[in-house]
Formats: structure tokens, C-alpha cells, sequence
């Protein structure tokens, strides 16, 4: 889609993504450590700015889980169909089986899906090594001309949609409260930032470099980029590789999702049944997102010329920029150190620039904020939960208090 929208100049667009992506990561890691709960970006939001901002960015998230999921169900349910030679109408059959993978796996609980998505990441950074190692040789400088056939407009189109491939870091921040030492939110955004950058560069450059311009003309790159070493186990790896791509990002945002549906219902954003748990695994949140994945998906299959994966992505991204953009601001407000401040700051304006660029896609998140809004002057929020004092935890949260004893015990509170 990036290539589609400005040619080889897309890398300029991944370049300019990927260094904000530092800033994102430090931004959120930060927050993260620093205030643990499930509510993530909401609950700093509501630190930062009051209740019905805080209200406003969980119901963005919440909104753009569905829509993502699906999209990458889709999108790698035709690399799927592409390497088993299927027929198209065999991607929406793969779509359903892929969506119900995830939040099957999001149903089973943290503990247990955590460990296969430990697994999943390992063989995934293994496949995409592997795609480097085969197409990098055949990267020709030729194919970058002409560089910027669709100007500084297609470069800006191309940062719009490619969002949607480096946001995620204000996830770490929802499931910070899962980590048994906080802190280590920090560290585990750096080493994931280190492995993104590498594999991300390689691959945008393999692509342009390889591929050209046709590179936007298909939605199977990966499998023209293999395709022309005659190796009988390209189609498959990249089969492989689509549905561990589609599997392992869409279980993150699902859980994700899911607690920050706990915390709006626990504020009364959402109806108070959401936020009902099961030995810590929101049941009912996770299957009010399959509900809303499962709408999605039925709409882009009755029409798929108009709900495509390009619209789907693009939405996505414009809610996901919306709600790192306030995630950052309030990382300004709330974070103490200057130089934080100044590198959350400097994000926050990135990320403003690159959620106007994209234009009419920013109804979603104008619509989402309508509504919750309405109901927010309809149905005024109770007091919010008793927290632990100056710790931002709430106490009906099992793990918050597990969180809010042990720093208790640690500084004296009693």
C-alpha cells in the first residue's frame, strides 16, 4: 500500500516512522514503568487530561482492535490462499479460521498465550531473516527510479498507512500491569524497538528493491519478492510467515483491547458486564471484541469493493495515531524527567502531522468521540474507584492490588 502510494520514495516514509518510533517507545516504556495499570493510555490520559478524554482515547482503541484484526486476517488469509493455489472465495473461510485462532488464544488466558507468543515471535524473526538473507542479493538500485513519481503528497500518504505497521507501542503500556517488576516495561520496549527497526528496514528495502513499482500492484508482495528463486519452499514459508504475522500482532492488540474494555467498563464508559473477569482473563471484553471483529468481517465479505483491506488499515491507523498522539501529550504532562518531556513532546507533533495526513480517515475517530461523548452528557460517571494512594492502581483490579500491596509494603503505606 506505502509503494502503491508513493513508489520507491515509501522508504523515506519508513525512515521518517521508524525514528519516531524511538521516541514512541522510550514515551510509553516510560509511562509504562512508571504507572503500571491495565487501563494503559486511558488511565494516563485520565492522569493527564480528566474522565472524558481518558474515556474518549479507550473507546479509540477499543474501536480500532476489531478493525485491525480483521484487515490482517484478510490480508494474510491471501497469502494463505495464494500459496495453496485456493480460489479467492477461500479467504474468507481462512479469514474466519485465523480470527477465531486469536481470540481463541486470547480466551485461554496471559499465561498460556504468552508462551506462544514467545514461540510465534522466535520463528517469526527467523522467517523474516531468512526473506532478507534470499532477496537482499537481488536488490537492484534501478528499480528506485523514478524515485518519487507521486511527490511529497504520495510520501505523506505513504507514513498515513505504514502507522498501521509501527504503531503498538501504547499496547505495552496496557498490559504494563502484567509484569511482575514494572520496570522492565522499559527494557522490553527497547529490545523489541531494536528487532523492528532491523527487520522492518531490511524488508521495506528488499521490497522497493526487488519488486519496484510493482511492489503496489499486488496483495501478495512477499510472495513475488520469493517467488523468482525457484525455491520450492518460498510459497510456503511465506504462507507461514502471513499467518504468524496476522496471528502474533492480532493477539497483542485482542489482549490489549480487552483490558482497556475492562477499564472503561470499570469507569462506566462501557456497560459494567464488560469488565467481568475469570481468574484474570476478561472473558466477556474479549468476546465483546469478537463480536464486533465478527460485524467487521462480515461487512467487508458482503462488500468487498467497498470495505477493503486498504479502507480497513487506513481506518485503523487513524485511530491508532489519534490515540498515541493523546498518549504522548499527557506523557508531556505526567512524565518527570526533561528529557522525556522534550522526546514525548516531539513524538506527539510527529504523530499529530502524520494522523492529518489521513484526511477523510479521520472520521472514525471524530465519530468514536462523538458518541462517547453523547453518553458521557446522558449518563454522568460516577466517582471513579478508590486507587492506592499517588499509585494510579485500581483496587478492584486483582493484579492492581497485588501492585498496589507490594509498593505499599515497599514505601511505607499503610
Amino acid at each position: 500500500m506505502a509503494v502503491r502510494a508513493a513508489g520507491p520514495a515509501a522508504l523515506l516514509a519508513w525512515a521518517a516512522l521508524l525514528s519516531v518510533s524511538v521516541l514512541i517507545a522510550a514515551s510509553f516504556g516510560a509511562l509504562g514503568a512508571r504507572y503500571p495499570d491495565a487501563g494503559g493510555v486511558a488511565t494516563f490520559t485520565r492522569r493527564a487530561f480528566g474522565a472524558p478524554a481518558a474515556a474518549v482515547v479507550g473507546c479509540w482503541l477499543y474501536a480500532a482492535v476489531p478493525v485491525g484484526v480483521v484487515a490482517g486476517a484478510v490480508a494474510g488469509a491471501r497469502y494463505t490462499a495464494a500459496a495453496l493455489d485456493a480460489s479467492p472465495t477461500m479467504v474468507a473461510g481462512i479469514s474466519a479460521v485465523l480470527l477465531a485462532a486469536v481470540y481463541g488464544a486470547n480466551l485461554m488466558g496471559l499465561r498460556l498465550s504468552g508462551r506462544l507468543q514467545l514461540a510465534l515471535t522466535a520463528t517469526l524473526v527467523a522467517l523474516l531473516v531468512a526473506v532478507i538473507a534470499v532477496a537482499g542479493p537481488r536488490v537492484d538500485p534501478e528499480r528506485l527510479t523514478p524515485f518519487a513519481p507521486h511527490g511529497a503528497a504520495g510520501v505523506g500518504s505513504a507514513a498515513a498507512v505504514l502507522f498501521a505497521a509501527i504503531c503498538g507501542w501504547e499496547a505495552t503500556a496496557n498490559l504494563s500491569a502484567e509484569f511482575t517488576h514494572p520496570r522492565q516495561v522499559r527494557r522490553a520496549a527497547i529490545a523489541s524497538l531494536s528487532v523492528v527497526i532491523v527487520l522492518y528496514s531490511g524488508l521495506a528495502v528488499c521490497t522497493v528493491g526487488v519488486l519496484g513499482d510493482t511492489a503496489g500492484g499486488t496483495p501478495v508482495p512477499l510472495m513475488h519478492l520469493l517467488g523468482a528463486t525457484g525455491r520450492p519452499w518460498a510459497a510456503g514459508t511465506v504462507a507461514v510467515l502471513a499467518v504468524l504475522l496476522t496471528f502474533g500482532a492480532s493477539f497483542t492488540f485482542v489482549a490489549a483491547g480487552a483490558r482497556a474494555g475492562v477499564a472503561l467498563a470499570r469507569h462506566h464508559v462501557l456497560p459494567a458486564g464488560v469488565a467481568v473477569t475469570r481468574q484474570g482473563v476478561p472473558l466477556r471484553s474479549v468476546a465483546v471484541q469478537a463480536a464486533a471483529g465478527a460485524v467487521v468481517a462480515v461487512i467487508a465479505t458482503v462488500a468487498p469493493g467497498v470495505v477493503t483491506v486498504d479502507l480497513l488499515v487506513r481506518v485503523f491507523a487513524a485511530l491508532l495515531a489519534c490515540v498515541t498522539v493523546v498518549g504522548l501529550a499527557a506523557a508531556v504532562r505526567l512524565l518527570p524527567v526533561p528529557r522525556a518531556r522534550v522526546g514525548a513532546a516531539v513524538a506527539a507533533l510527529a504523530v499529530a502531522v502524520i494522523a492529518a495526513l489521513s484526511g477523510p480517515f479521520l472520521f472514525a475517530p471524530a465519530a468514536v468521540a462523538a458518541v462517547v461523548l453523547a453518553r458521557l452528557r446522558r449518563h454522568p460517571s460516577p466517582a471513579t474507584a478508590t486507587r492506592a494512594t499517588g499509585l494510579g492502581i485500581d483496587r478492584r483490579d486483582p493484579l492492581g492490588e497485588v501492585l498496589a500491596r507490594r509498593t505499599a509494603a515497599k514505601v511505607g503505606i499503610r
